[in-house]
């Protein structure tokens, strides 16, 4: 067994080196606490010998997790992301560090013999981004990761016509997307804007990302049973911490590995992986069966709702029904209903447009499900 310690989060410096001292055993094991966080009471003072870093789930649509990766599990990711990219780089760190996107920034930076370049804290802004990004040293590639909701920030500064984040975010040589669905004209536009954009899809489970654009990384075997997306390779958590039940429930035991249950619908063609939803985020619509992760997609196509979310709400007639959350509503609603009606079918069309400013978003800038579908009730 080690040490188990919480460690606040608000300074990527100090996190940097409790980091370092997990990853290299000189320290002990660490739980990156939100800014302003107080320890958990029910933290356990010890964790197996192979733990590096206890991480909390955002919990975006669910109860948060407590999941335990090894420092093997970490740096088999962070070698397994430099090879994907190209070779070792200097990162810039532009998300909360006590998630594994942010905390995974901190590991490939220190795999590579540096440290991250830190935005200030406060909200994001596509000019600060870029300074941190020109800061970079000149002679080495260049990295960073941001969320769907960041770039299109970015991209909104690149399109605005500011040359000095133009500049910054064309001398990356590769920019991460994840923590969520990119729709396809977010990406078109990252292209024509010369942004060189990689959509990731992983989770804590699997030590943050582990597919690259549908390609596992080096180790990683994806399978699809049932319709759901399952992850086996040496990234894998260990499990959650304190919960022997769902860790059972979530890692399965095969012949020579273990099996991620993501919980996310999708298709394999032995290649590539396409994720197409959340297996419960189907909803029964007057007797037809309607994928509100299909709708969510065809809605960003849309002008103007690039940062749609579609919900789940109930209604009298129907039992439930799609309802889009917008902080933009650049779409009206008949022509909405008219477009996705014909594509995916009456049942898919949204029932209504509920535009909300500023969009509910958590900590790592995904939105905040659980608040929207509460506002779609309302």
């Amino acid at each position: 067994m080690r040490p188990l310690l919480a460690v606040p989060a608000g300074d990527p410096a100090d996190l940097t080196v409790a980091l370092r001292a997990a990853l290299d055993g000189s320290g002990p094991a660490i739980l990156p606490l939100a800014p302003g966080a107080p320890k958990p009471s029910d933290l356990p003072d010890e964790v197996p010998v192979a733990t590096a870093v206890v991480v909390a789930t955002s919990g975006s649509s669910g109860t948060p997790k407590r999941v335990v990766l090894s420092t093997a599990a970490l740096l088999t990711s962070a070698a397994a992301t430099e090879s994907a990219l190209g070779g070792p780089g200097e990162w810039v760190l532009a998300l909360p560090a006590h998630y594994i996107a942010g905390i995974q920034v901190i590991v490939r930076s220190l795999a590579a013999g540096g440290e991250p370049y830190a935005i200030p804290p406060g909200p994001f802004r596509a000019e600060t981004f870029a300074a941190a990004v020109d800061a970079l040293p000149a002679e080495r590639r260049r990295y960073s990761a941001l969320v769907p909701t960041q770039l299109r920030r970015v991209l909104d500064a690149v399109e605005a016509g500011d040359e000095a984040v133009v500049r910054a975010v064309r001398s990356l040589d590769a920019l991460l997307i994840g923590g969520g669905r990119v729709a396809d004209a977010e990406a078109e536009r990252a292209r024509a804007a010369g942004i060189p954009i990689v959509r990731t899809y992983g989770a804590s489970e699997t030590a943050g990302g582990c597919v690259y654009d549908g390609v596992p990384l080096q180790g990683v075997e994806v399978r699809v049973v049932d319709g759901e997306v399952q992850l086996a390779g040496p990234v894998l958590a260990d499990g959650y911490l304190g919960d022997p039940e769902r860790t059972e429930r979530a890692f399965l035991a095969g012949p020579g590995r273990r099996w991620y249950r993501t919980g996310d619908a999708g298709d394999w063609d032995g290649q590539r992986l396409t994720v197409t939803g959340r297996l419960d985020d189907v909803i029964v619509s007057g007797g037809e069966k309607v994928s509100l992760a299909v709708v969510e997609g065809a809605v960003q196509e849309l002008p103007g709702m690039a940062d749609a979310v579609v919900v789940r709400a109930t209604d009298p007639e129907w039992g439930e029904v799609p309802v889009v959350v917008t902080a933009a509503g650049g779409t009206d609603l008949p022509t909405m209903r008219a477009v996705i009606g014909e594509r995916l079918g009456r049942a898919a069309a949204p029932r209504r447009i509920v535009v909300v400013d500023p969009m509910p978003l958590l900590s790592n800038g995904k939105p905040d499900r659980v608040r929207l579908t509460e506002l779609a009730a309302e």
